[in-house]
């Protein structure tokens, strides 16, 4: 007997006058139905996950030495491009210090050539010739040295981008390694999402989907570019990486929204 008549059967019983009815017919019926009825369905996984956008590249500027700024050349928002200077120290010690340096080169090497002549004529030693020697080479490195410093007073950008956070203003002290502002990339923005494990097995690098983006209230077109070597042992989850198809300006770093995915059948 198939379902479509046990249920035929178990209407029938149960409109029809209790007398009618045998006894035990409406519990086997019943029962019958019940035990030919599909158990542990798998449930139908949902395809939605939430998505974070994120720059292309972002950092921290930090000071690389103990000073004091003397300008900050952008603000909060700003763009700028690759190379841009976003602000100076004031490095006028440092630079009396080169000054000081090239003043010593030049005497370091006056000497190594009068010990040079006085060899030639016999009045000075080989020992003598190399002491001269390594004093123009220390004099050559002090320089170097202090023009490395004084490449730390100027911070430029890395890359073309805006600013994001100003941690300081002009004329305050600052200590090494302390953050002086954050930066990010211009251009696409990535899209940051951890989805089910089990979609591995069909979510690939090249995969489309679209993504509605919560502060716009629009729906983009996406596709996956990265996915993570490894699945995350305790949520089950991988981390993927997508990015945008076509270009939406008006999207930037922080707004977040919904994945729609569409799993193979």
């Amino acid at each position: 007997m198939t379902n479509l008549h046990r249920l035929i059967v178990l209407l029938l019983v149960m409109t029809a006058p209790v007398c009618a009815a045998p006894p035990g017919l409406i519990d086997n019926a019943a029962s019958s139905l019940i035990e030919s009825a599909p158990i542990n369905a798998p449930p139908i996984e949902a395809a939605e996950v939430r998505v974070l956008l994120a720059p292309e590249l972002e950092t921290t500027r930090a000071s690389a030495m103990a000073g004091q700024i003397a300008a900050v050349n952008v603000g909060l928002g700003d763009a700028f491009a690759a190379g841009k200077t976003l602000l100076r120290f004031d490095c006028d010690e440092q630079q009396a210090r080169l000054e000081m340096a090239n003043a010593e080169l030049s005497s370091a090497r006056e000497l190594l050539e009068s010990k040079r002549r006085l060899l030639e004529l016999k009045q000075a030693g080989k020992v003598e010739v190399a002491i001269a020697g390594s004093a123009v080479d220390k004099a050559q490195a002090q320089i170097k040295l202090l023009r490395v410093q004084l490449d730390y007073c100027s911070v430029k950008a890395p890359f073309a981008g805006r600013v994001v956070r100003l941690a300081v203003k002009a004329h305050q002290g600052v200590t090494a390694a302390q953050p002086l502002l954050e930066i990010v990339s211009a251009g696409a923005l990535k899209l940051r999402l951890n989805v089910p494990a089990r979609w591995v097995n069909w979510l690939q690098v090249g995969t489309a989907f679209h993504v509605t983006i919560d502060e716009t209230g629009k729906t983009y077109q996406a596709k996956v570019s990265a996915r993570n070597a490894r699945i995350d042992a305790v949520s089950q989850t991988i981390e993927i990486e997508a990015v945008m198809v076509d270009h939406a300006p008006e999207l930037l770093p922080g707004m977040s929204g919904t994945a729609h995915f569409t799993p193979p059948t």
